[in-house]
C-alpha cells in the first residue's frame, strides 16, 4: 500500500496549472482540553442548571455538564479562547464556589514554599487520603449534627402544639397565660423555634442569598419563604397576644421546625446514598500506589540519590524506581531494567508481560520480579488509570432523557410556586379574583366559609323579628298530659284539638 505526503499533493495541482502553498493548520496543536472543576453549593437541579449556563455562556466553552450527584462539573473547552481561571470565575460569579481538580505537578511548589523564610514552613499535599472521600465524609457529620440538633429542638415543640393538649394534667399546665393572653406552650414553642429557623437553618439563608444575588431560584428560596412565612406569621400573632387581654393567638411554630427538620433529614439520607455510588471509583483509585521511589540525577544523568515522594506528586518526565511486588506509580517507559508486569487491570490477562528498556508501563499494573527504572509521561489526570476513572464519573455524570427533561422542567418550577403564591395573596387582597369563579347559589362570604377562610366581620345585623334559631326543631322539654290516660276524652275531643 503507497501513501501520499502534502508535497505530492503540491506538485499534482501545480502541474495541472494552478499555484499551490502549502498552509500549516494551527488546529494540529492540542487546543481544546477535558477539566474537571469540584462545586461546592449545589443543591437541586436548578443549581447545576445555572452552573451549566454559566460556563456555557463563555467564549471558547464547547460543552459543560454539572452533575449533582458528584458535586463535580465537567468542561470542554478551547485553551486558546478561555483560560482556568475564567472557568472558575465564571462558577464564583454564579454563587457557587470551585475548586480546580485536575492537578500537575504541584512537587515543585511544595519545595519552593518549603525554602523560603529559612525553611520555616512545612507543605504537603492536602487533603490525605482523597479530597472527594474527605469532603463527602464531612459533609456527612455536618448534615448529621444539624439533623440532630435540629431534632432535639423540634421534638418538644411538635409535644407542645400536638400531644400534650390532648393530656388534662398537662394541658391546664400549658395553658397558664404568662403575659396577658400568651401562654406556656406558646413561650416554649416560640424559644425552641427560634434557633431551628435562624441558627441550624443558617445554611438555607446563606443559599437563598447567594441565588437571588446571581438571578437564580433555587430549593433554598423556596425553604426560606415557607418557613419564614410560617415563622413570622407565628411570631406576629404570639407578639400581639402579649399585648392583649382579648386575643387569643394561634402560631405555627411547629411547622417551620418540623419542615427545616424534614429537609435536613433528606439531605443526609442524600449525602449517604451519594456515597454509595462512589464505590466504583475508589476502588479504581485503589490500584494507584500511595508512595514512590523518586530517582535524583545529575546534569550527566547519572543517579546521585533516592527519594520516596507521595505517589500524588509525581510529575511529567521523573524518573521512578519500580521495585518487585509493587504497583507501578504512573505511566511512562523503561529506562532501565528488566522484569514482568502483570497488566491484567487493563488486559484482563494475568500473565505477565516481559519489559525491558524502552516498553511502555502502566500506572497501577503489578511489577512481578525485576527492578524498573521508568520515565514518566503521562501523570495525574493524563494517566490511564485517571482515563478510566473519568470514564466511570462520565457515566454517572450521563442523565437519561427523562431526567434531562425534570431538569429543564425544575429549571422554571421555582419561580413559578414564588409567582403563584404572590400572585394568590395579592388577589385575596384586593380582590382580584374573577366573579365568575364565585357559583351563582352562594356570595364571596359563603365561598370563604366553604374552604374555611377566616372573615374579618365588623359589623352583624339581623333582621329577625323573633328568637334566632337555627332552622332544625329540637325536644327540650317534656311532661305527662291528661288525654294519655283518658281515651275516651281524647275521642270526644278528637274534633276540638288540632291535628
Amino acid at each position: 500500500m503507497s501513501f501520499v505526503n502534502t508535497e505530492t499533493i503540491r506538485e499534482t495541482i501545480e502541474d495541472v496549472g494552478f499555484q499551490a502553498t502549502l498552509v500549516e493548520d494551527e488546529t494540529n496543536e492540542k487546543s481544546t482540553n477535558v477539566c474537571r472543576i469540584q462545586i461546592k453549593g449545589m443543591t437541586c437541579t436548578s443549581c447545576s442548571t445555572t452552573v451549566e449556563s454559566a460556563l456555557e455562556a463563555l467564549p471558547g466553552v464547547q460543552n459543560a455538564l454539572a452533575a449533582l450527584a458528584t458535586k463535580e462539573a465537567e468542561i470542554l473547552y478551547n485553551t486558546k479562547v478561555v483560560s482556568y481561571n475564567q472557568l472558575i470565575e465564571a462558577v464564583d460569579d454564579s454563587g457557587f464556589k470551585a475548586i480546580l481538580t485536575n492537578l500537575n505537578g504541584p512537587r515543585d511548589l511544595i519545595k519552593v514554599i518549603e525554602s523560603i523564610e529559612s525553611r520555616c514552613f512545612k507543605a504537603m499535599f492536602f487533603p490525605e487520603g482523597g479530597g472527594r472521600e474527605s469532603h463527602r465524609k464531612e459533609k456527612i457529620k455536618q448534615y448529621y449534627r444539624s439533623f440532630l440538633w435540629s431534632t432535639v429542638f423540634t421534638i418538644p415543640v411538635f409535644l407542645t402544639s400536638m400531644v400534650f393538649m390532648c393530656i388534662p394534667g398537662l394541658k391546664h399546665v400549658m395553658d397558664n397565660k404568662v403575659v396577658n393572653m400568651l401562654t406556656v406552650e406558646e413561650l416554649i414553642r416560640w424559644t425552641l423555634a427560634t434557633p431551628v429557623q435562624f441558627v441550624i437553618g443558617r445554611q438555607f439563608y446563606v443559599g437563598s442569598y447567594n441565588a437571588l444575588r446571581h438571578g437564580s431560584a433555587t430549593l433554598d428560596v423556596l425553604i426560606v419563604l415557607g418557613t419564614n412565612a410560617a415563622y413570622f406569621c407565628s411570631v406576629y400573632s404570639v407578639s400581639r397576644a402579649t399585648t392583649s387581654r382579648y386575643f387569643k393567638s394561634t402560631d405555627f411554630f411547629e411547622t417551620s421546625s418540623m419542615l427545616i427538620s424534614f429537609i435536613l433529614l433528606g439531605k443526609y439520607l442524600e449525602v449517604l446514598a451519594k456515597g454509595k455510588t462512589s464505590v466504583a471509583i475508589a476502588k479504581l483509585m485503589e490500584l494507584s500506589p500511595e508512595a514512590s521511589i523518586l530517582l535524583t540525577l545529575d546534569k550527566e544523568q547519572n543517579l546521585i540519590g533516592e527519594e520516596e515522594i507521595d505517589s500524588r506528586l509525581i510529575q511529567q518526565n521523573d524518573r521512578i524506581k519500580i521495585i518487585p511486588v509493587v504497583k507501578v506509580a504512573s505511566d511512562g517507559y523503561a529506562i532501565w531494567g528488566q522484569s514482568h508486569v502483570n497488566e491484567s487491570m487493563i488486559t484482563g490477562e494475568a500473565r505477565p508481560v516481559a519489559k525491558r528498556k524502552g516498553d511502555t508501563v502502566i500506572g497501577g499494573t503489578v511489577n512481578e520480579n525485576g527492578v524498573l527504572h521508568i520515565k514518566a509521561t503521562h501523570v495525574g489526570s493524563e494517566g490511564a488509570l485517571s482515563q478510566m476513572v473519568r470514564l466511570v464519573e462520565s457515566a454517572q455524570m450521563a442523565n437519561a432523557p427523562v431526567q434531562q427533561f425534570a431538569d429543564r422542567i425544575s429549571k422554571f418550577f421555582v419561580p413559578l410556586v414564588i409567582i403563584l403564591s404572590f400572585s394568590t395573596c395579592l388577589a385575596g387582597t384586593f380582590h382580584g379574583y374573577p366573579k365568575s369563579w364565585i357559583p351563582s347559589s352562594m356570595d364571596s362570604f359563603k365561598l370563604a366559609l366553604q374552604f374555611g377562610i377566616s372573615v374579618m366581620v365588623n359589623c352583624i345585623v339581623f333582621d329577625k323579628t323573633g328568637t334566632l334559631t337555627t332552622g332544625k326543631p329540637v325536644v327540650v322539654n317534656t311532661w305527662p298530659s291528661p288525654l294519655l290516660g283518658m281515651p275516651r276524652n281524647a275521642e270526644k275531643m278528637k274534633g276540638i284539638l288540632p291535628d
